[in-house]
């Protein structure tokens, strides 16, 4: 709607959408009333981007993507600010500069476009090396020349001024301007000993035929062949479509940090981690969840079972993790498999009736689907659970979804139906960790819990 100085007359429409509307206020242009706005299909998981004239009451489709699918992902629109403190579209005439991540069947590979509000037309300026992960940060004085912040395996972020130059000849999904690169920063390793750290992106099937792929890291001084105990962490998404649920995330050539209590600090400890593993639910949005705990455990065997067949996995020393809905998963797949010789769940919700109105992308209600709030809840299941899990939680947790009640009330079922259960509580954190105290003791704990009860496991084939 849009309301006229001095408002004292009725609004009047400018705008009625179909589906919900998700993105317009930083969606101006900096004159003739261009509104940049973004609508959402929840059924559909799709988007839909439409340009907007204000002053003639006009609208049009601009581009629409399946927002699931990263591979054909248009990016984000830049901004720019004006004199007066507001930000606008990041304009060259009638185009705006997007940047994305660049979701490739390699990796990610982010771009720097220019893409026409009027012919449609997207030229691509710049897209990062296949051999290495450069991103765009800002535009540095005028649009041909921009901070990038650029890495690889073995060398720590730094920062270039990069120049844009002259048009070049590339194939499709490529820059079509040369690059020239001067260094800003000169930072050194302050962790040299990570540079040993191997990464491979792995692919492969669930059961079912969805795609699926993790990044698997190894210790430094791996032996080819060696069977290590190993660390599963993941995080359940949602799709509407089992291509884009196969779809690689990430890049193999960032370099490995160990920031906060990140799982990959088992790596210091000689395990191997199977980081960002997909877990993938599929189906349709209003009825996915009904194979929730089906697709999970599926997705865990087949990631288990490749590294297995490459002779990285020690079956029986694997434990799973994960922070909010992948503790949540890591409970339910202690609960309804027997893949794991430990779990650790940080900050996460494991009865659904205390989260009655919907979870994640589930919209029924308690109400309307009691049988699924049981089904995947690891409370109804806490007597099934009969692997060790240390649960740790923040005791101002302000997430309305997973209260600390949630680890409360799993703790105590896990007592008294007599399994191994530790309860950890961070004074004063919220849902994620900050203070040094407690990730320092977030990480002793977790290394500590894997260690017993499956590093020091005896290897298969040991009596």
């Amino acid at each position: 709607m849009r309301l006229e100085a001095p408002f004292t007359a009725s609004p009047a429409e400018v705008f009625r959408a179909k589906h919900r509307i998700v993105s317009w206020q930083e969606g101006w242009g900096a004159d003739s009333g261009t509104l940049m706005l973004t609508e959402w299909e929840r059924i559909r998981r799709w988007e839909y981007t439409w340009l907007l004239d204000v002053d003639k009451g006009t609208s049009r489709l601009w581009f629409d993507h399946n927002e699931s699918d990263r591979y054909a992902s248009p990016g984000w629109a830049l901004h720019r600010p004006l004199p007066n403190g507001r930000w606008v579209l990041h304009q060259q005439g009638s185009a705006v500069y997007f940047s994305g991540s660049g979701g490739s069947d390699a990796g990610d590979r982010p771009f720097l476009d220019l893409r026409d509000m009027e012919s449609g037309a997207v030229r691509r300026l710049f897209r990062c090396a296949p051999d290495r992960y450069e991103h765009f940060v800002a535009f540095a004085g005028d649009e041909d020349r921009f901070v990038m912040r650029s890495e690889s395996r073995v060398e720590v972020p730094n920062y270039y001024l990069a120049t844009l130059g002259e048009e070049t000849e590339a194939a499709e999904g490529e820059a079509t301007r040369a690059l020239n690169r001067i260094p800003i920063t000169r930072f050194e390793d302050p962790t040299p000993q990570l540079r040993a750290i191997e990464k491979r992106l792995v692919r492969y099937q669930r059961a079912d035929g969805v795609p699926l792929s993790f990044e698997l890291y190894l210790p430094p001084g791996y032996t080819e062949g060696t069977r290590l105990p190993t660390v599963l962490d993941a995080y359940p998404l949602e799709y509407s479509d089992p291509s884009t649920a196969g779809q690689v995330r990430g890049s193999t050539h960032t370099y490995p940090r160990v920031v906060g209590a990140s799982p990959l600090a088992f790596l210091t400890q000689g395990y191997a981690v199977l980081m960002d593993a997909t877990m993938p639910v599929v189906g349709d949005p209003e009825t996915m969840n009904d194979t929730y705990v089906e697709q999970i455990s599926s997705a865990a065997e087949a990631a288990i079972d490749v590294l297995d067949a490459k002779g990285v996995v020690d079956r029986r020393r694997v434990v799973v993790g994960g922070h909010s809905y992948g503790a949540f998963m890591t409970a339910n797949l202690l609960a309804h498999t027997d893949l794991f010789a430990a779990g650790i769940a940080r900050s996460g919700a494991y009865n659904r009736t205390l989260t009655p109105f919907g979870f994640q992308s589930e919209r029924r209600s308690f109400w309307e689907a009691p049988e699924l709030y049981l089904r995947v809840s690891p409370f109804t299941y806490a007597h099934k659970i009969n692997e060790p899990i240390l649960l740790i939680h923040g005791e101002a947790d302000n997430n309305s979804g997973t209260f600390p009640i949630q680890s409360e009330r799993l703790f105590q079922a896990l007592r008294g139906n007599g399994a191994t259960a530790r309860y950890v509580v961070l004074p004063h954190e919220s849902h994620g960790y900050r203070a040094r105290e407690s990730v320092l003791d977030t990480l002793a704990e977790m290394i500590e819990w894997a260690d017993r009860w499956a590093k020091n496991r005896p290897p298969e084939g040991a009596r």
